[in-house]
């Protein structure tokens, strides 16, 4: 799983994602990708899990990029502890998603075959999103 090798800080304050994406909002290297439509945090887990599904579906055919990385730690107190105490330990990174922000690009592969890798991905995230592709591509 994704994480960072190193952090300026161990913990940092949970804060709110406002706004929308200014990068990262189009296609870089790939023909079709994944758009989230709108905010949220997305977990080192569940971007794996979304590139397994992706892996499987295309075998060896195509290529994937992950646009995003998760360096946002989050933290989790123990079940059954009493409150105050101080913050939880770190038990994962997050990725902090806008709406517009292009999350995986696929490329070298069928529109119908990258329709069906994105959409076994989608439904991996906790949230929206919507396949785009370049323009030389009709949908």
């Amino acid at each position: 799983m994704l994480q960072p090798a190193r952090t300026k800080f161990r913990k940092l304050q949970k804060g709110r994602v406002r706004g929308n994406a200014t990068s990262g909002i189009s296609l870089h290297n790939g023909d079709f990708g994944l758009q989230s439509v709108e905010r949220g945090l997305i977990t080192s887990r569940q971007i794996e899990a979304s590139r397994v599904a992706m892996s499987r579906l295309l075998k060896k055919g195509g290529k994937i990029w992950i646009r995003i990385f998760p360096d946002r730690p989050i933290t989790k107190k123990p079940a059954e502890t009493r409150m105050g105490k101080g913050k939880g330990n770190v038990e994962g990174y997050a990725a902090v998603i806008k709406p517009g922000r292009v999350l995986f690009e696929l490329e070298g592969v069928e529109w119908v075959d990258a329709k069906q890798a994105l959409t076994l991905a989608a439904h991996k995230l906790p949230v929206k999103t919507k396949i785009i592709n370049r323009e030389k591509f009709v949908l």
